[in-house]
């Protein structure tokens, strides 16, 4: 494997499915049986997930709400998803433990950084819930913040496309992939790869981050071995 600690992002609504809204249960059951393949394979996992599919606070934030009071509401949907994945990897004997940046005892461990690098040691998944845990950062903010603290060795983006484009390919027919990028060129062409916060943490620290389609099997584990899949930024 050509990593040893990698951090999966994964967004809300890819748990949806071929749904308009919710979670998607044979979705999330096939998510967690790529992550178990890779797990099996050695390499330490640690997860952050979305939460557009239940609620999202940029879009209620649009419709009159407050921001801080819209951003805390999708964390909280961000533990419900975390959760649901949480139970498809252990209903799959791969032990896991969920941490939440908003402490809720009765179903999860509050965030600690040593904690979690310990409970990776001891081989089980770490699921981080709730985001930053504060308002006005998104969950890819979440993503690189934890993939450096946990010192990972890369933060991988799973989403329903295969790679980052010169333009959206669902729009533009003659978008092309790029294989490798710079963080540099990703500014100065102004790509969507994360929220800038989130891209700047990982350019900053020196941390790669590969976007790939998480939706084909196995996707996940060639990415773990290094194959050429999906676009690499470094």
């Amino acid at each position: 494997m050509k990593y040893k600690r990698i951090l999966l992002k994964l967004s809300g609504e890819s748990l949806m499915g071929d749904r308009q809204y919710g979670i998607d249960n044979n979705q999330v059951l096939q998510y967690a049986k790529d992550i178990k393949t890779v797990f099996d394979a050695g390499v330490e996992v640690a997860l952050v997930v979305g939460g557009g599919n239940i609620f999202r606070g940029l879009s209620a934030e649009k419709s009159g709400m407050e921001r801080a009071q819209a951003d805390y509401m999708g964390m909280l949907a961000t533990v419900i998803n975390c959760m649901a994945l949480q139970n498809a990897l252990e209903s799959l004997d791969v032990p896991t433990r969920l941490q939440s940046a908003i402490k809720m005892e009765q179903i999860c461990e509050p965030y600690i950084r040593r904690r979690a690098m310990r409970h990776m040691e001891l081989g089980r998944i770490v699921i981080f819930g709730a985001g930053t845990g504060n308002p006005y950062f998104t969950t890819d903010t979440a993503a690189s913040l934890r993939a450096i603290e946990i010192k990972a060795d890369v933060v991988l983006k799973g989403t329903r496309v295969d790679g980052i484009y010169t333009a959206d390919p669902e729009k533009d027919p003659t978008a092309t992939r790029y294989e490798n990028i710079s963080f540099q060129e990703v500014y100065d062409k102004n790509l969507n790869v994360m929220d800038r916060t989130a891209f700047t943490l990982c350019h900053e620290n020196k941390l790669p981050i590969i976007v790939f389609d998480m939706n084909r099997p196995d996707n996940f584990l060639r990415v773990a071995k290094g194959d050429n899949i999906g676009t690499l930024v470094s």
